[in-house]
């Protein structure tokens, strides 16, 4: 088998408040006169505590070197992990709103996120995300920024899945109109109806989470006519307590489903997995040889925002590594995870 850290990778869902380290995270907290954001990786007793401990993070970041810093150390950890191309998505409004200055915490981010790719041979870009029980003027601000900024690919909704995405319906169009992409979470913690809307109303380009879309055989195949591609993000399911063990993620159903499936950390810094050993569990708990892990892999370079020319160099290069593969055991085959999103 092939080492997995080589494997030519995208990311494509990871909140960059989720990948702080912890030696940073602790001197941000010192500088600022404030608690240390404190949980052990991977152990959350359901998603209210892990927002609590999003919200003290939060609060560790303040200055426009907080964000520079943050930005750039995630291209360090990326690239060391064999991520070629990253979409981080980042709560710039909000960040924004609380600190009185709109424009400075995603300018400080993409000055952060420039250095590191330039350092570290990293390709970045930013997905702006609203959360849904916020209003609709703060989603049509993080519009403004992204139409702003080239390097802001997409906006999206997250949190409260339950909360209607029917307000946001005009920015939504707008976004369309104007050339952003619309990434939205849904299926974690609601059902396929969250699903159906992020497609129908959200005018998805791709779901976050996706998986409870299997609740609805209707849905997988609006998903499935649509070419929607989901974010996979199994250790943030298991340690949020909405999927029971890894090896009994629905993965490999959405898979079988014929849904185009990539793999992602969402949360790293509180799961304690990187992209790398997210794709080795897969190989560990559910089976997937390597030749499946490579097809999620390409699966992940077709759903993303990437420049073509990015997209062809990734596909060469995920292609050489799956040639130079040596199956030493049986592995699930995952036939189906060939499918893509062009």
């Amino acid at each position: 088998m092939r080492d997995l850290a080589t494997l030519p990778k995208a990311h494509l869902h990871v909140h960059l408040e989720s990948t702080v380290r912890t030696d940073t995270l602790a001197e941000l907290a010192e500088h600022h006169g404030v608690d240390v954001p404190a949980v052990q990786a991977g152990t959350f007793d359901g998603f209210a505590q892990f927002a609590a401990h999003n919200g003290a993070v939060r609060d560790c970041l303040r200055r426009a070197e907080d964000f520079h810093r943050i930005a750039y150390e995630f291209c360090a950890e990326e690239a060391a992990q064999g991520t070629r191309y990253a979409e981080v998505t980042f709560t710039a409004a909000a960040h924004g709103e609380r600190l009185g200055d709109p424009d400075m915490p995603l300018e400080a981010v993409l000055s952060g996120l420039a250095a590191g790719q330039a350092a570290h041979g990293i390709e970045c870009r930013v997905i702006v995300d609203h959360p849904r029980k916020r209003s609709v003027a703060r989603l049509r601000d993080s519009l403004r920024l992204a139409t702003a900024h080239p390097q802001v690919v997409a906006i999206g909704t997250a949190g409260a899945e339950d909360h209607p995405l029917t307000p946001f319906a005009a920015v939504f169009r707008a976004a369309k109109d104007a050339g952003v992409g619309l990434v939205h979470h849904a299926g974690e913690c609601c059902g396929a109806p969250s699903v159906a809307e992020a497609v129908t109303v959200g005018l998805a380009d791709r779901i976050g989470h996706g998986f409870r879309a299997l609740d609805d055989p209707d849905v997988v195949a609006l998903l499935r006519d649509r070419a929607i591609p989901l974010e996979a993000c199994p250790s943030s399911n298991v340690a949020l307590g909405l999927v029971e063990s890894l090896s009994s993620h629905p993965l490999p159903l959405l898979i079988d489903a014929g849904l185009t499936v990539t793999l992602n950390t969402d949360i790293p810094a509180s799961t304690g997995t990187t992209l790398t050993d997210e794709y080795r569990l897969l190989r560990e708990h559910l089976g997937f040889s390597d030749d499946a892990l490579a097809r999620i892999a390409t699966n992940a370079v077709d759903a993303s925002f990437a420049p073509e020319d990015t997209k062809a160099s990734l596909r060469q290069d995920i292609a050489a590594w799956r040639a130079g593969s040596k199956h030493t055991s049986p592995c699930r085959d995952a036939s189906n995870a060939t499918r893509s999103s062009t």
